[in-house]
């Protein structure tokens, strides 16, 4: 019997190799790998030796061989390839164990170039991985430390590897290649392209206790390619976080991330039921959470500074379960340690070449496009009305109007002091989202300023708002019934600016 044995990762390298070795197995390694093997006192025999080849190339081509892959290759019991193994003097592999270079480590590394990246995509790796996969019911394939053990003891009292056993041990091969392609992919593609093909990779980094309801498994995944984001967010207190946690923590901090001034948000189910700007963090979350204190309970607090000592006693009495910052002050943390039932969660911006696209699944396939992130400019707002906004509902339109792309659409925003006041989601009609944020809002709307995500159909929901006490709006305008639109803005004295740009949010 003859393995094959090429591997980066050497983690159990020796204990493996020895086991081979015990069961009866003639090792045949290359560079790295021989060399370790050797050093444990475990015999082993280099490629060039079997090939009758030498590496060359600097190591870049040493196990791409007919000697080497026919003997992998070889359908065992068929008369013709057992004749040709025969003829060229190949003897047979039954077990390969490879891992691959460190690609994602690579690029990874600050200050890492695309020459690096080059030297660390793997070629004799991968094709010794897929040829022993194919070849699965007659040569064993291992590319997880992992799977070591469980596959020593096997060998060593000389058990076979049921077929069964083969079989998922190369689905995790093919999968592991797949992985791999796929980063050295997103690493060379474009930011801006929508290809032909698209592939993602993703590998498990935990389990939840399930997904959204009890009776759905649930996981979380992360991207090799990416750093920071919600996924690797430090857990420094509380209990696990479940996949409705993940879920609306990504909401919270994808809406504080998108503010440039120190902002603080509530969400609950997706959507921000509370949002505040104020340089005085303190009075920031004390804002966002009165925008709306009863649907706040059970929600999740995020913040886009560090979240400090008297904003931590500032959320005293407010059940969260979940509170994210990109850091914490050492007193803060220690007061949010005593929330049993809050997670709380050191989040860092999330990069990397797959981060600029929104791919979300559907029956079939996916749905593919780029994010939201029009970059955001008042000056090129048009004034509709014959009433100009004033400064000050110019500031509160520009904070609605940046809060509305993040809640569901139909998304209607009132805001006022750059302070969420209320707020209508995710309704088909957009003048029942319009009586939401004003039911929220109630006295508050005197004064208020809307932003909506997409353009009023009829005047209805901008007549409304004005009943309700609003007095300045801004929508992106397209409706063919923008004319009545802005004659209602006129004739009840709203200002009504056009922002020419939809933030629907589904």
């Amino acid at each position: 019997m003859r393995a094959i044995l090429s591997v980066y990762d050497k983690t159990g390298l020796p204990e493996f190799a020895g086991a081979l070795h015990g069961a009866g197995f003639e090792l045949v390694s290359t560079g790295g790998t021989a060399s370790a093997i050797a050093e444990a006192g475990i015999p082993v025999r280099q490629v060039s030796q079997l090939t009758g080849f030498p590496e060359i190339l600097d190591g870049r081509v040493k196990t791409l061989h007919p000697k080497l892959h026919a003997g992998i290759l070889a359908r065992r019991g068929l008369q013709s390839h057992e004749a040709q193994l025969a003829e060229h003097g190949v003897g047979p592999v039954d077990l390969v164990a490879v891992n691959l270079y460190p690609f994602v480590r690579t690029v990874l590394r600050p200050g890492s170039t695309l020459e690096d990246a080059l030297e660390n995509i793997d070629v004799g790796g991968p094709t010794l991985i897929r040829a022993a996969a194919k070849n699965f019911p007659s040569v064993v394939v291992a590319v997880d430390p992992a799977d070591y053990g469980w596959l020593s003891e096997r060998l060593a009292n000389h058990d076979r590897v049921t077929p069964e056993e083969r079989r998922r041990l190369a689905q995790k091969a093919f999968r592991h290649v797949a992985l791999y392609d796929t980063a050295v992919s997103q690493y060379l593609r474009e930011d801006d392209d929508l290809p032909d093909a698209f592939t993602i990779g993703f590998e498990r980094t935990g389990n939840l206790r399930y997904g959204e309801n009890p009776h759905q498994a649930g996981a979380v995944y992360s991207d090799p390619l990416s750093t920071g984001g919600i996924v690797r967010a430090e857990l420094l207190s509380g209990p696990e976080i479940s996949f409705n946690n993940m879920l609306d923590g990504e909401a919270a901090w994808r809406v504080v991330s998108d503010f440039p001034d120190p902002a603080a948000a509530v969400v609950k189910h997706n959507n921000p039921c509370g949002l505040a700007v104020d340089e005085r963090q303190p009075a920031a979350y004390r804002r966002a959470y009165e925008g709306d204190p009863a649907s706040a309970y059970g929600g999740v607090a995020a913040f886009n500074r560090t979240l400090t000592a008297d904003t931590a006693r500032a959320m005293r009495g407010v059940l969260y379960h979940v509170v994210i910052a990109p850091d914490f002050e050492p007193q803060a943390l220690e007061t949010l340690k005593k929330r049993r039932q809050a997670r709380v969660l050191r989040v860092a911006p999330a990069r990397g070449p797959a981060e600029g696209l929104d791919v979300r699944k559907v029956s079939g396939g996916a749905l593919l496009q780029t994010l939201d992130d029009l970059p955001f400019d008042t000056a090129a707002w048009e004034t509709k009305s014959r009433r100009p906004p004033t400064e000050t509902e110019l500031d509160d339109l520009a904070f609605a109007w940046r809060a509305a792309k993040h809640v569901k659409s139909n998304s209607i925003v009132l805001a006022r002091d750059r302070a969420m006041i209320g707020m209508g989601a995710g309704q088909p009609n957009r003048a029942v989202s319009v009586h939401l944020a004003l039911r929220t809002a109630a006295a508050r709307a005197r004064g208020a300023v809307l932003a909506s995500d997409a353009f009023f159909p009829f005047a209805d929901g901008l007549e409304m708002a004005a009943a309700g006490g609003v007095t300045a709006a801004a929508s992106p305008g397209g409706s063919m019934r923008d004319g009545e639109v802005i004659a209602a803005a006129d004739r009840l004295g709203l200002a009504l600016v056009f922002t020419g740009a939809r933030h629907f949010r589904h």
